[in-house]
């Protein structure tokens, strides 16, 4: 989980150590909302407001991808998958475009651990780009 740019050691740890058992989620995407990274629901007839987060799960670990996502889209992070999904969220503008990207990617962030932890792969911080890109370089 280390080889990610902007998880320290204590960030690791905490994430294994609350996940316990990575098989108890049957996809890595039910992560997100178990450390509550999710908008809360309060639908009714027509009605699905846009809501906070839901806070649910573990608070010191949410505030640790919190604080690594801030280091991702800040000025020393490195280029990643990570970081344009954050910017592009970012520069929809609004109201909270910034604490909305931030909190993009700190759940797209324990997603990408919990499968790095299922499958045991390297990271590659540039998967997706490549892939768009064909993988060809010029």
């Amino acid at each position: 989980m280390r080889q990610v740019e902007g998880i320290g050691p204590l960030t690791a740890l905490t994430f294994v150590l609350t996940i316990e058992d990575p098989y108890r989620f049957q996809k890595s995407r039910s992560v997100g909302a178990y450390l509550g990274l999710v908008p809360a629901r309060d639908q009714s007839g027509d009605r699905d407001p846009q809501k906070r987060i839901s806070k649910e799960g573990d608070e010191m670990l949410r505030k640790l991808l919190v604080s690594c996502a801030h280091y991702i889209l800040g000025p020393f992070g490195s280029d990643s998958d990570l970081r344009p999904h954050g910017k592009k969220i970012a520069s929809r503008g609004g109201k909270n475009s910034k604490k909305r990207a931030v909190v993009a990617v700190a759940r797209k962030l324990a997603v990408l651990l919990h499968s790095l932890w299922l499958s045991g792969e390297l990271y590659e911080p540039l998967r997706n780009t490549e892939r768009s890109s064909g993988g060809q370089a010029a």
